[in-house]
């Protein structure tokens, strides 16, 4: 009975019963009925990370910083050895701990202007050393950074008046000094002096002494008022709006104008108010709350920028306990994350135009130079120091423009 049912002439006379049994036989008697679903694409930060618009400018900047960050770091290592200079022997061992991915001797001779390479006259052996060049600037940049201290104290109090209690780790001071420009002796140099303004309650905390409500207002508002005043636009599209300027290619949506309208109109929390007298229920408003905290702290630092990862030590004592990272990459008109130079740095987008900080500082200028060391390379000395003028008129007309 089966050889009649299921053979061939019975099958030709049947398309439809044959098309059935081999949809059944193909994939087998349990599966042939499960339904291929469409499968949505994953949408989290590390995507929206990969998708973003790419500032090529800024990543360029960073990529340049790495090379520089490096040399200091070599620096700092050759300044540490008894006599001023080190074997590359050595400096080869110190070169993972470093983040060098290449031989130290290749490294080194990629900026003659930075560093010199001889051989030790006894010992025979190739050594390094820091040239005058590189350590004057290296010496401008400390003097620079020890004649600011009004400066140190007020972004140190601005910080201070950021946490919820008044109090701050130590650690997480340290970790971005370099991005405040405080000296690496600040605790020995800067502190004591101002006694009356902070005070070490345990050896890993610092805690402000008394609240400056002078101080408590954000550079934001300053923009605002700018804005307010030479634009003629209404109270109400400048009172909680923050300047946007997106990357070019950035692709606008549908609808993504009228949201960002409402966003800018957004009443919130200001990152100096003490949130305790103004509970946040409303999910919009405490992220825009946080947008403004983060702003803030960029415009704290020297150059405007941050490495993501040392965010982190700042989310609990800022009260911003979501994923940053995420948060960042939401608001691309104000904030821009480069992952080049080995890391993930936050950057503030208004802050920068074609590569370079729109109001420069003086220990902004002095790494400017040295970074014109870098991009030197294997120039002439003569080239280099007409890149170094040419730098520092730039800086100056910068200046008087602003």
């Amino acid at each position: 009975m089966a050889s009649i049912v299921f053979g061939r002439r019975i099958l030709h006379a049947f398309p439809l019963i044959r098309n059935i049994l081999d949809g059944v036989f193909q994939h087998g008697p349990f599966n042939c009925s499960i339904q291929r679903r469409w499968k949505k694409p994953v949408d989290s930060a590390r995507t929206r990370l990969e998708g973003r618009t790419r500032d090529h400018r800024l990543d360029k900047l960073m990529s340049q910083l790495k090379n520089l960050r490096l040399a200091l770091d070599l620096h700092e290592i050759i300044s540490q050895q008894r006599n001023g200079y080190a074997s590359l022997q050595l400096l080869s061992k110190w070169r993972h701990e470093v983040g060098l991915n290449i031989e130290i001797g290749a490294f080194l001779k990629k900026y003659p202007h930075i560093f010199d390479i001889y051989v030790h006259p006894i010992k025979r052996n190739e050594c390094c050393k820091v040239n005058s060049k590189m350590a004057g600037l290296i010496a401008e940049e400390d003097a620079v950074i020890r004649e600011n201290e009004p400066a140190i104290v007020k972004r140190l109090k601005k910080l201070l008046m950021l946490s919820m209690d008044g109090t701050l780790n130590m650690h997480a001071l340290w970790l971005i000094r370099r991005e405040l420009a405080l000296p690496d002796d600040y605790r020995c140099s800067v502190l004591p002096n101002h006694q009356s303004d902070f005070s070490l309650d345990s050896p890993d905390t610092l805690t402000l002494a008394s609240r400056d409500e002078n101080l408590a207002i954000a550079d934001v508002e300053e923009w605002r008022a700018k804005e307010y005043a030479e634009k003629w636009l209404a109270e109400s599209e400048t009172k909680y709006s923050f300047p946007i300027n997106f990357p070019t290619g950035f692709r606008i949506e549908k609808g993504f104008r009228g949201k960002l309208t409402n966003w800018q109109r957004l009443p919130y929390t200001k990152p100096y108010e003490k949130i305790a007298l103004h509970p946040i229920r409303n999910v919009d408003r405490l992220e825009k709350r946080i947008v403004s905290i983060l702003h803030e702290l960029l415009r704290l630092t020297v150059e405007k920028m941050i490495p993501l990862e040392r965010l982190s030590h700042f989310r609990r004592p800022f009260d911003m306990e979501v994923n940053l990272r995420e948060l960042i990459l939401k608001h691309p008109g104000i904030f821009y994350i480069s992952t080049k130079g080995s890391r993930q740095t936050v950057l503030l987008r208004e802050s920068y135009r074609k590569g370079c900080l729109v109001e420069p500082n003086p220990v902004y200028n002095v790494r400017r130079k040295m970074l014109g060391l870098i991009l030197s390379g294997c120039r002439t000395i003569d080239e280099t120091e007409s890149a170094i003028q040419f730098a520092e008129e730039y800086s100056q007309e910068r200046s008087n423009e602003s």
